[in-house]
């Protein structure tokens, strides 16, 4: 079975240390996979490398068993099978609900069809089975981003994810500036939305919402330092994580995964 994402010793610079360094990584079709670790660990930068956003400096990275495509026109192409939930949500606050689900169909439609969807209303009965299967009053289709509640802003970003039809999701600490009630909500929402053959890579601050996944990926230093079930993942490694020791044992001081020194939490995130 051809992987969704691949990445074979891919390392991206820093400035004292890589920010990435030697990631082996393969993601299945219907596999949800959590991305864990302190601030300053590699987890923005690894996700942007999944996305196309950051080169890296060694290795390789593949989407569906491809390499990034050489012409502009297949690069957006191969973007488009690309969905990410940053932790923002990119609405755009002046445009219609309806303009921003039709926003994550640009790569496909291109500038003519694009301009379009700002002057009429386009595909409506996609955009409003889309609201209907998130619990969204299809009356919304109409009403500006800058209306609705944070609920409400939350769906329509998944939404239009599901309106891109991307085989790959990324997810940004989506949960980060949520309230709790919310927060398992949404991902309830991502982990079942998140089925072969869509692949999910989300990275969590919150160590207690990864029953949910399939896998967890720890990451210290910009280097994988776990991999496996939830349920393998002990206290202990889990402490490790986020402080200046070793997951494995062997003992290092902390320092942010660019070298600033940024990864030294007391704490665990929720403890």
């Amino acid at each position: 079975m051809t992987a969704v994402l691949q990445l074979d010793g891919v390392t991206v610079a820093g400035r004292r240390q890589p920010r990435l360094d030697g990631i082996n990584l393969r993601l299945e079709p219907g596999e949800r996979v959590a991305l864990i670790g302190a601030s300053g660990a590699g987890k923005s930068t690894l996700l942007a490398v999944a996305n196309g956003l950051i080169a890296p400096q060694r290795g390789q990275v593949r989407w569906l068993g491809e390499p990034q495509a050489r012409s502009r026109r297949q690069r957006r192409l191969q973007q488009a099978r690309i969905g990410t939930l940053w932790q923002d949500l990119r609405l755009i606050e002046e445009l219609s609900v309806q303009q921003n689900l039709n926003a994550a169909c640009l790569a496909r439609w291109g500038w003519p069809r694009a301009l379009l969807n700002l002057l009429i209303p386009l595909d409506s009965q996609a955009c409003a089975r889309l609201l209907q299967r998130l619990d969204l009053d299809v009356g919304l289709l109409n009403q500006p981003v800058s209306c609705l509640s944070g609920g409400q802003r939350q769906r329509v970003a998944i939404a239009r994810l599901l309106r891109q039809q991307p085989q790959l999701v990324l997810a940004d600490e989506p949960l980060a500036s949520l309230d709790p009630r919310l927060a398992e909500e949404l991902l309830s929402l991502l982990l079942t939305l998140s089925e072969a053959p869509r692949a999910l890579l989300l990275s969590l601050h919150r160590p207690d919402l990864l029953a949910g996944f399939d896998r967890v990926i720890g990451l210290r230093q910009g280097r994988i330092a776990f991999d496996g079930s939830p349920a393998a993942l002990t206290a202990s490694q889990l402490d490790a994580l986020y402080a200046g020791t070793d997951p494995n044992g062997t003992g290092y001081a902390g320092t942010g995964a660019d070298g600033t020194g940024d990864e030294q939490p007391s704490a665990r995130p929720g403890s």
